[in-house]
């Protein structure tokens, strides 16, 4: 019986290469099927210009429950360890305004040494007005995002300083690549936002580099985006320019969160100036601010992953719980970035067990406090490889399963973050639209059951014919932008063709493809009047 598988599923590759001859005893209507399959294959693959598919834009919806890989009393136990970090160890806050808003909350600050400490309570108070979700509102309403619950959002790879193309190899960020993926990302309906800039472009001095690169955001692009912390200017400019693009008051603004900032806390335990000034901007706007500790462990935290939960947990409440102090009921989120690194070399590692772990605890804590969670996709390797594909759907299985809300760095990061590629972001579309598609839930009607073609079949027969597979042939499976499906012989007949050759084909066709959002001219005039004027100005004062 098995063997007589064998042999039918021999004729059905038969068929779908063109080799079958009418004499093979398989029934009239697999000759048929065969010849529409050898038409089939002469249309543009997926993937090029005219062939390109899509779904609509949309957030996938996690529609099971996240997995507790931890037990409730061991989460209990990194809590009440994280408390205790906070109330008896403290953290270093360099910010002096900051510390006065701690102290006026009830923290005990100690300026002389710049050490504050909280009480639990004070901490579990602050915690409890955190939002457990919010609306993110784009420039285009139809992209809104809603953050928390079952929902996921999407983001671009950010701040990478290098990037990379099969063509040209490895160059360090500039204008050009930056709007480049910055297309891409507008263009791919499941990247849902752009995580900051995707690579940083340093042909562009430092003074005004965030008035291009936040007006390059809007004008660009018609999805949220994220704002980086580097000081009050900086933030005050890319709210003010968001509000213009938006074409709303500040007051509105302050009802509609429209951006958002990451806050990393300066692991182990410190929390420097512009990430202090960054939540006062943004939450006195009620503008989220996602607070991510950087605990490496065996670096900036605890060898032990336990330990470097512990550490992330302290800080991200600390953070989190300012928030709640500079403006009750201000959107946050927690963030989890702890990984292990390379005990020979120092150099992180990413997409290892032990930060699968790490993700998917993150998330049970978060949940604990009833926040919405923010993990990542990230990978070590230094190209294109069968190690960036590993290691990327590990990091996706943790940020899934683990329960998160928003995946930074969703798509092109290589290198432990310090390079954007091209052909990656085209390999990490396809794993996030592979997301996405597992995530849709199955019909389990009486025509999606399909007795009635099983019962049409009947023993020995296949169902490349039938009406009910020819009515949903075009769609009825996830079509993959990179995977290659054919048999050897015809695979090699058109050149063995590589996964990172078919990547980077594909991007330089969709680039071909871009058209800009369509932005209001009066609002448009506005904000470039603004960037003009703040050049003029001279943008923000700088050391060089």
């Amino acid at each position: 019986m098995h063997r007589d598988r064998f042999h039918r599923l021999q004729l059905y590759n038969r068929i779908e290469t063109g080799m079958t001859k009418k004499s093979d005893n398989i029934g009239a209507a697999s000759a048929e099927t065969g010849k529409r399959r050898r038409r089939k294959r002469s249309r543009p693959e997926r993937g090029a210009v005219s062939g390109w598919t899509q779904k609509p834009f949309r957030q996938p919806n996690r529609g099971f429950s996240s997995v507790d890989l931890a037990s409730q009393e061991a989460v209990e136990q990194i809590h009440h360890a994280s408390l205790k970090v906070l109330s008896e160890y403290g953290l270093r806050v360099l910010h002096e305004g900051a510390r006065d808003i701690m102290r006026k909350a009830g923290a005990d600050v100690d300026d002389a040494n710049q050490q504050v400490r909280f009480d639990p309570d004070l901490i579990l108070q602050m915690m409890a007005s955190v939002p457990a979700g919010f609306t993110l509102h784009s420039r285009n309403p139809a992209h809104n995002i809603n953050v928390g619950g079952n929902e996921l959002f999407f983001c671009l790879m950010a701040s990478a300083p290098n990037s990379s193309c099969l063509d040209h190899g490895r160059r360090t960020g500039n204008q050009e690549d930056f709007r480049n993926f910055l297309k891409l990302g507008q263009m791919h309906n499941i990247l849902h936002g752009l995580g900051g800039y995707p690579v940083e472009p340093t042909d562009i001095h430092a003074s005004v580099r965030h008035l291009e690169c936040v007006s390059d955001f809007l004008t660009l692009t018609d999805k949220v985006h994220c704002i980086y912390s580097l000081g009050h200017e900086r933030v005050v400019d890319a709210i003010e320019m968001t509000r213009i693009a938006h074409g709303l008051t500040t007051d509105e603004l302050k009802k509609r969160p429209s951006l958002f900032t990451i806050i990393n806390t300066n692991s182990p335990l410190q929390l420097d100036i512009p990430m202090m000034q960054g939540i006062i901007d943004m939450a006195s706007m009620n503008q989220p601010v996602v607070i991510t500790p950087f605990t490496l462990s065996g670096a900036m935290a605890p060898v032990t992953i336990p330990g470097a939960l512990v550490l992330q947990n302290a800080e991200a409440l600390a953070g989190i719980s300012f928030s709640q102090m500079v403006n009750p009921g201000a959107p946050a989120m927690y963030g989890g970035f702890t990984s292990n690194v390379d005990m020979q070399s120092g150099a992180p590692a990413f997409g290892t067990p032990e930060y699968m772990k790490a993700q998917h605890i993150g998330g049970q804590l978060a949940r604990r406090y009833n926040v919405p969670y923010r993990t990542s996709n990230v990978c070590a390797a230094n190209t294109v490889d069968a190690q960036a594909a590993y290691e990327s759907v590990f990091s996706l299985w943790g940020a899934i399963n683990g329960g998160g809300h928003l995946l930074m760095h969703g798509a092109g990061w290589m290198e432990g973050g310090l390079c954007c590629s091209y052909e990656k972001l085209i390999l990490d579309i396809d794993l996030l639209q592979m997301v996405a598609e597992f995530l849709a839930p199955m019909d389990f009607s009486a025509d999606e059951l399909a007795l009635h073609a099983i019962e049409d079949v009947g023993p020995g027969g296949h169902f490349f014919g039938t009406a009910h597979t020819q009515e949903r042939y075009k769609d009825a499976f996830y079509a993959p932008v990179l995977s290659d499906w054919r048999n050897f012989e015809s695979w090699q007949e058109a050149g063995s063709p590589d996964a990172m050759q078919k990547a980077n084909r594909i991007w330089k066709q969709r680039l071909a493809d871009f058209t800009a959002p369509p932005m209001d001219s009066a609002i448009r005039s506005e904000l470039d009047d603004f960037v003009s004027r703040r050049k003029v100005e001279g943008g923000v004062k700088t050391d060089f």
